[in-house]
């Protein structure tokens, strides 16, 4: 079993790092394109192996793709942070142009593998690597749903304090403050959360959620990395072991929840062939406008991606 993660980052690190430790596939490939950044990255990991007792190698690559060959699921971890004066527009452009050609190079090297993109704008960058990758789309999907429930059910833990563990959550739509967390469809234990915390208190947890990523920032000057990171490892854990888990994955929709050709958070069945399932839940009239909300906010960057021409 071979796993290859392009961008040797904070995010892309720490998912090759637990993925190693998790002893997920037999060899781990750090790409960048970096001079010595990915080789760096993956001896550091790899001299972890005495300590933390595992046998999975990782290695290091600066853009030498030959490398990847083979390999079973890529997790595609490269663009660059918005700076400032950068536009929407910009971050788009830049992105999906590094989107493409890390794309090209996997389907080239690796034209059976599975493909998980962390990139931002997560949603459109997922879009990108679909087009390019001209593949099913059960095979390429983004990591925003994970993370996000991770960030909501770790809030609710230390709310309730509870386990969290113990914690089932379900959220949808897009990556960023237009993501609808889904309190009827939230569990603590099996108990209904709404049993346990009242409105005020859940309704602030849900908005805190939603802009999980830019307190993060703000706090640190950067964006979050070791909740990415093992959110990715978790997808790459479902593939490889065939777990069939229950994740919110962004999806290309074609006719689910009423929506075509966009891709959004939704709950699908993860396992080796990549999307097994996607699961369509009956959701409530606020349910489905605050879907239909964040739908909209995805496509209208769909669209400014489009208008481009890259692909």
């Amino acid at each position: 079993m071979k796993v290859t993660v392009v961008g040797a980052g904070n995010v892309g690190a720490t998912c090759a790092n637990v993925i190693a430790h998790k002893e997920l596939a037999n060899e781990v490939v750090l790409v960048d394109i970096k001079e010595g950044f990915a080789e760096g990255k993956a001896l550091d990991i790899w001299e972890t192996s005495p300590i933390n007792l595992y046998d999975t190698r990782t290695i290091g690559s600066t853009n030498d793709y030959t490398k990847t060959a083979n390999s079973d699921v890529v997790v595609i971890t490269s663009g660059l942070p918005r700076k400032p004066g950068m536009s929407r527009d910009d971050l788009i452009s830049t992105n999906a142009g590094i989107v493409k050609s890390v794309t090209e190079n996997i389907i080239k090297h690796s034209p059976n593998s599975k493909i998980i993109i962390v990139s931002n704008p997560l949603d459109v960058m997922t879009y990108v690597a679909y087009l390019t990758a001209k593949v099913d789309s059960s095979r390429v999907f983004g990591m925003a749903g994970i993370l996000d429930t991770a960030r909501y059910r770790s809030f609710l833990a230390e709310a309730l304090d509870v386990s969290p563990k113990d914690i089932q959550a379900v959220l949808m739509g897009g990556h960023g403050d237009t993501m609808v967390p889904l309190p009827r469809y939230t569990t603590v234990g099996g108990i209904p959360v709404t049993e346990l915390i009242d409105s005020e208190k859940l309704d602030a947890i849900v908005e805190r959620t939603k802009k999980g990523g830019g307190e993060l920032v703000n706090l640190m000057g950067t964006s979050a990395w070791y909740a990415p990171g093992a959110a990715a490892a978790q997808m790459v854990e479902a593939i490889v072991r065939d777990q069939k888990r229950v994740f919110p994955v962004c999806a290309w929709l074609q006719g689910e929840y009423g929506m075509k050709d966009i891709y959004l958070g939704v709950p699908v069945v993860l396992g080796k062939n990549g999307i097994e399932k996607i699961i369509e839940l009956d959701l409530n009239d606020d349910e489905k406008a605050l879907l239909k909300e964040s739908a909209a906010a995805v496509k209208s960057v769909m669209d400014v991606f489009d208008n481009m021409n890259i692909v």
